[in-house]
């Protein structure tokens, strides 16, 4: 079984943070810190630990935010000296995020800091939320730093949708002032920061489905290979629901001519087992088309309704008269983001956005 996460954080971590904080500033007041970051650490979710922490710090760290700033700088990692990293350093962040909002380019500076040893995605969206312009200003300086840590910040930290965190809805409403970011690191060397990149222009897509298309079709002239597979994931949620503006960039357009015959290996499954889906599509059109075939899966819920969710299958190019078939194992298993409830359900082809065919069958959940 796998390690639950809450332990990520565990009682060593806190030793950890007490052991650099206490060779940083020999006056910190370890035995108060480990005994209000560690009371009962055992019993809480993750969260919950990591805020436990940082309000160990907020009552043994200097009141003067400058002072504690300065300690926990200390604390990281430097060319000659290990320091705090990973998971230590999320309630480090949470600190900032409480104790810095009165010092705002400091607080800033120590989590582009932070960020190379630990994401500081977190701590800067309470920045953002109070004072957007001048967070922005400092934010999209990054665009150009050497680390590309910090580079991934200036793009993740900025998602109107960040999951986990704090949504930023000023930017929800109007995203326009988080683009020039984003167009600034399209061509980013490191994968790491261009799929943050299009993880914000899909989050973007939720709310402003043309604007992201227009952006798309603006930046696809003489892409890349690697920029083109950053716009295609930006768009991964408007080709889902087949937004025409979308599809036309990547060359897809409304399906003619298609003739799909679908079915299902069962009509009952108990969860735990796998669905097989069997797919031809006979293309009839006199030209040649190119498709990209998705299924929905309509997943019962607790009132009875459905609701689907959109799984990637495959793309071709049909020519006239032409016939592909396919076959596709789905596995209806749990997972901890979605309950399974019994009854029927609904599996639903697409092509290019559109339903093409579908087949239901019943679930049972078991004891």
């Amino acid at each position: 079984m796998a390690e639950p996460l809450k332990n990520l954080l565990h009682p060593g971590v806190v030793t950890a943070i007490a052991d650099r904080l206490s060779a940083a500033r020999p006056a910190f007041n370890r035995a108060r810190f480990e005994a209000l970051a560690g009371d009962n650490l055992e019993v809480l979710e993750l969260m919950q630990r990591s805020l436990q922490i940082r309000d160990a710090l907020i009552e043994t760290l200097p009141q003067s935010f400058p002072k504690a700033a300065a300690a926990l700088g200390d604390c990281l990692p430097s060319d000659d000296m290990p320091g705090l990293s990973g998971w230590a350093l999320l309630p480090v962040s949470q600190y900032v995020a409480v104790r810095g909002l009165d010092d705002f380019e400091l607080s800033l500076s120590l989590l582009r800091a932070l960020t190379p040893h630990f994401t500081a995605e977190f701590g800067i969206r309470v920045f953002i939320d109070q004072d957007q312009e001048r967070a922005l200003a400092t934010i999209g300086s990054w665009v150009t730093d050497t680390n590309h840590h910090v580079r991934r910040l200036a793009s993740e930290g900025t998602r109107p949708r960040l999951p986990w965190a704090m949504r930023l809805p000023k930017l929800i409403r109007d995203p326009q002032p988080i683009l020039p970011i984003l167009t600034a690191l399209i061509d980013d060397p490191e994968d790491y920061v261009r799929r943050s990149v299009a993880n914000s222009l899909n989050d973007i897509a939720k709310d402003h489905p043309d604007l992201v298309a227009g952006f798309v079709a603006e930046h696809m002239a003489g892409a890349s290979p690697e920029r083109q597979q950053l716009l295609r994931h930006a768009s991964r949620t408007l080709l889902k629901q087949g937004h025409e503006a979308a599809l036309s960039n990547f060359g897809f357009a409304a399906p003619a001519g298609i003739d799909a015959v679908f079915s299902l290996d069962r009509a009952e499954i108990t969860l735990g087992e796998s669905l097989v889906f069997k797919l031809a599509v006979r293309h009839t059109a006199k030209t040649t088309q190119k498709i990209m075939i998705d299924y929905a899966v309509h997943h019962r819920k607790a009132n009875g309704t459905t609701s689907p969710k959109v799984f990637k299958w495959t793309s071709a190019t049909l020519e006239p008269g032409a016939t592909i078939e396919i076959e596709k194992r789905h596995a209806i298993r749990t997972i901890t983001t979605r309950r399974y409830y019994p009854g029927a359900h609904r599996v639903v082809i697409l092509v290019n956005g559109q339903e093409a065919a579908n087949a239901d069958f019943e679930l049972s959940v078991g004891e």
